[in-house]
């Protein structure tokens, strides 16, 4: 299996992408496609001391940075290492794409020059949000900051596909975010969503959920607008390491009985962090793309890299792509098609 990876255009640069790379090859027996520039690369490569010939390097003499427009950038430059990386995609010369560099980049050059899956309206991202049990997915996590309801029932089925094929749900609960449980509660969008979940015969839609049930356990995959799901992922990375920083801070700032006491719980604190790392998983899905296509963090470091090139395999080896199609196919009357 081939994965390219996009190592341009990142917070901590290219030594943490490379070497991100470079460990999943050993740990899941890949392949790997270092896109960028290609001096720079082989310089960090020689520097780690790899020589791998499962690790090759493709040049793309530029970059798009994170404050550029993205559909502009995507059609000036075309050598930038994303969009040579869905190029290849498209061209089957690589299995799927990685990315850790602009967001809104990767999701043009993957809706341009990958393509859609027939009958998706728009990408969604999909990712898992720790919690009780496997966690949940949430989608769209920023993908479709103005979504429509037929929108919504396509991100529904291809979170569905998530939750079956990755985190191995079986007939996994599908829920609404709203602000209350009632049907009739919510906006117009909601309102007008609703009905169209509770017809659609590819998911298990168990109606509305309100924010404080996304991490009990009691829904699988957690449906609503990018806008909503990016400012509620991005709330909750910073509470949950707010709330870990407020307990070591009480715990140092207390008395020798309850010191002594952290230090007893600390290995279970420290398996509950690791739970909660969002660099656990990797990268988020993008959902409706004719191959896989994974969106990292811009300040991923080496270990969420390689955990990200890990899901992308189990995309690939899951047919994710051919089941969303074969979904959105069945349901097309519902929701139209393109």
């Amino acid at each position: 299996m081939k994965i390219a990876v996009d190592v341009m255009g990142t917070d901590y640069g290219l030594t943490e992408l490379v070497q991100g790379a470079v460990d999943a090859v050993k740990k899941f027996a890949c392949e790997t496609i270092l896109i960028g520039d290609a001096v720079k690369i082989e310089e960090v490569l020689a520097k780690l001391g790899i020589k791998d010939d499962r690790v090759r390097v493709h040049n793309a003499s530029q970059v798009i940075e994170m404050d550029e427009h993205p559909a502009m950038a995507v059609k000036q430059k075309k050598d930038a290492s994303i969009v040579v990386a869905a190029r290849m995609l498209r061209q089957g010369l690589c299995d799927a794409v990685v990315s850790a560099g602009s967001t809104g980049a990767a999701m043009t050059a993957a809706t341009l020059l990958t393509g859609r899956i027939k009958g998706v309206e728009r990408p969604a991202i999909g990712l898992t949000i720790p919690g009780m049990g496997k966690g949940a997915v949430l989608v769209d996590a920023g993908a479709n900051v103005d979504a429509k309801p037929s929108n919504l029932v396509q991100s529904a089925i291809m979170g569905s596909v998530y939750a079956e094929k990755i985190l191995h749900i079986l007939k996994p609960r599908v829920g609404l975010l709203n602000i209350g449980a009632e049907e009739t509660k919510g906006n117009e969008q909601a309102q007008a969503t609703f009905p169209l979940l509770k017809a659609c015969k590819e998911i298990n839609f168990q109606g509305n959920i309100e924010g404080r049930d996304i991490t009990t356990g009691g829904t699988d995959v957690v449906v609503c607008d990018g806008f909503v799901g990016n400012a509620l992922l991005k709330f909750g990375e910073g509470l949950a390491k707010t709330i870990f920083m407020l307990m070591k801070e009480a715990i140092l700032t207390s008395g020798l009985l309850t010191k002594l006491g952290g230090g007893l719980i600390r290995p279970a604190m420290e398996k509950l962090r690791s739970k909660m790392d969002p660099n656990k998983y990797g990268g988020a899905l993008l959902l409706g793309i004719k191959a896989p296509f994974v969106i990292c963090h811009g300040n991923s470091k080496a270990y969420a890299i390689t955990n990200a090139i890990g899901i992308t395999i189990e995309f690939v080896k899951n047919n994710v792509t051919d089941v969303i199609a074969e979904r959105i196919q069945q349901n097309k009357n519902m929701v139209g098609s393109v």
